[in-house]
């Protein structure tokens, strides 16, 4: 945090009016359901996105970020779907939605400072629009952080901006979990209705022990922006459409068989049965951790793993590879998470493997000739917030 204040001193030559800063996530699971208004299950992660801000000039936006050290400035009233491009879409797009939403929204001067990895699929897009975010309730007296409804509908903003201006048609997971999740908690997010439940996810042992939910950013870079996201959306509306429902989450379980031989033809018979199967297995997910029976988890993050790979095609072989070494150094379970193509994947590993599964990992990408991938332990963090 005070690294983003010396950027910001150095740019704007004075002291910020304040520091917010918002997490970036990993989904338990749940993939590829929100925006077949399905149930997701993410954690916030501890690593941050810090926007140091001050009110500017009204109408006008001066950004600059510590990550490429570029500083641009956007004319409000020039905000708009597919405009401004690159990173400050999702800082200009935010203020774009708000405005929208009727909140007058003034100048804002920003350095912006992160901790997520960018194109790992650990949501740093949403970080950036949630911490933008919560730094203009804040300064424009709008009052979205006080409570879980009004955070709801500045997640509803953030998920605009990146819809509508930063052009990426992802669901609302990202931005809820950014802005409503709890230190220690799951965030059980119902994508079709907007209502949430916090599920305790107290993964420490009797004595400091016990599991951590260990992250391997794979350096395979992935876009969501890039058509194949696109892609899958589509084949689900369509799935949807064949079958005369609103959305893939109407089909029960039990019925799947009879609903994928009313499909016409294989793609959409492999993408509705990964939806269906994954929304079932964020409900038993949730019954197995408040039974505690977390190598019944572990199992069912190989299930969604599996599914996302063959059903889905969201996989590659850098995410495949760390999911199998895991599970070999110990893990009770291993999946990809996030939009795919590249990007992360989880692991529910014994504390005092950690080493083990970190090691696995890394010899096995080393003996494939790629990048070393980063990995990292979590427990559940905290969401959006004002720090100074």
């Amino acid at each position: 945090m005070n690294r983003v204040v010396e950027t910001y001193r150095a740019v704007f030559g004075t002291d910020p009016e304040g520091v917010w800063s918002a997490p970036g996530r990993v989904n338990l699971i749940g993939e590829h359901t929100d925006y077949n208004d399905g149930l997701v299950l993410p954690i916030a992660l501890p690593q941050r996105t810090y926007a140091a801000c001050s009110p500017g000039v009204d109408g006008l936006l001066r950004a600059h970020s510590a990550q490429n050290g570029e500083t641009v400035e956007v004319r409000l009233d020039e905000v708009g779907p597919g405009t401004p491009a690159g990173w400050t879409a999702y800082v200009a797009g935010v203020m774009w939605a708000l405005a929208c939403d009727g909140h007058h929204v003034g100048g804002l001067d920003v350095a912006i400072d992160s901790e997520v990895p960018v194109g790992g699929g650990l949501s740093s897009s949403a970080a950036l629009e949630c911490s933008v975010g919560a730094a203009v309730s804040d300064l424009g007296g709008l009052g979205l952080l006080g409570d879980e409804a009004g955070r709801a509908r500045l997640a509803a903003a953030c998920v605009r901006a990146e819809n509508e201006v930063a052009g990426a048609p992802t669901g609302g997971m990202d931005q809820s979990a950014s802005l409503l999740c709890r230190e220690g908690h799951a965030l059980l997010l119902d994508c079709r209705n907007g209502s949430i439940e916090h599920v305790p996810l107290d993964l420490r042992g009797p004595e400091g022990d016990g599991f951590v939910v260990l992250v391997t950013d794979t350096r395979a870079e992935h876009a969501l922006n890039d058509g194949q996201y696109a892609q899958r959306r589509t084949a689900c509306e369509r799935a949807a459409t064949e079958l005369g429902l609103d959305s893939l989450r109407d089909v029960d379980p039990q019925d799947l068989d009879a609903a994928l031989d009313r499909l016409s033809d294989d793609e959409l018979r492999r993408r509705a049965r990964h939806v269906v199967t994954e929304i079932q297995r964020v409900r038993e997910v949730v019954g197995r951790l408040r039974a505690g029976d977390l190598r019944a988890v572990g199992r069912l993050l190989d299930a969604s793993h599996t599914s996302l790979r063959d059903d889905y095609e969201v996989s590659c072989a850098e995410l495949d590879v760390s999911v199998e070494a895991a599970r070999s150094a110990g893990a009770l379970g291993a999946r990809m998470t996030g939009g795919g193509f590249g990007g992360s994947s989880i692991a529910l590993v014994p504390s005092g493997a950690v080493a083990d599964a970190e090691r696995a990992v890394r010899e096995a990408f080393a003996a494939r000739g790629w990048p070393e991938p980063e990995c990292f332990a979590v427990r559940p963090d905290a969401a959006a917030r004002r720090d100074t």
